[in-house]
């Protein structure tokens, strides 16, 4: 079976930094897992190459930030008194914060503590970053009805309820 739209997608991935460093894999035994045709489950350029591909057919896909992870934003980068946050604070600890202009859900990271301030960073890691992007088709197979509805997989590998 070939990916089409609302085809399920079991990928083994590596993904690299523009130096050619591993930053990402699948283990054998746990394939990446997803919904194809706009659901927002893998990168759109990615999806975009695998349409048409086959179990065992390859890609191999590099994206400048804006089909990544996005640019680098300074202004997501805040310095906070330390004692709003845990005792047990370390640098590289992520916490979530309320984005205080859209009132959505940020992930920060703690990337310094210094003299009672600590400055948390809401860019994800590999934001401003070129990525390269290989994989294989491990499986295909027609979505179900409720993961249609549902919007992601069910199942083996994917979403349980």
């Amino acid at each position: 079976m070939e990916i089409v739209k609302n085809s399920v997608v079991a990928l083994q991935y590596e993904m690299f930094d523009a130096e050619g460093s591993s930053l990402d894999k699948t283990q054998p035994d746990e394939p990446m897992v997803y919904l194809h045709g706009g659901y927002d489950g893998i990168f759109p350029a990615v999806e975009e190459a695998l349409h048409g591909k086959k179990v065992g057919e390859k890609i191999d896909v590099t994206m400048e930030p804006d089909d990544a992870f996005g640019e680098y934003d300074a202004e997501l980068v805040r310095i906070e008194p330390q004692d709003v946050f845990p005792a047990e604070l370390e640098v590289g600890m992520m916490f979530e914060a309320d984005d205080p202009e859209s009132g959505d859900v940020m992930l920060f990271t703690v990337t310094e503590i210094a003299d009672g301030k600590v400055v948390v960073d809401g860019n994800h890691p590999l934001a401003g970053k070129r990525i390269r992007f290989v994989a294989t088709v491990a499986e295909v197979r027609a979505a179900s009805q409720e993961e249609l509805e549902h919007g992601h997989v069910h199942g083996p590998h994917g979403h349980h309820h």
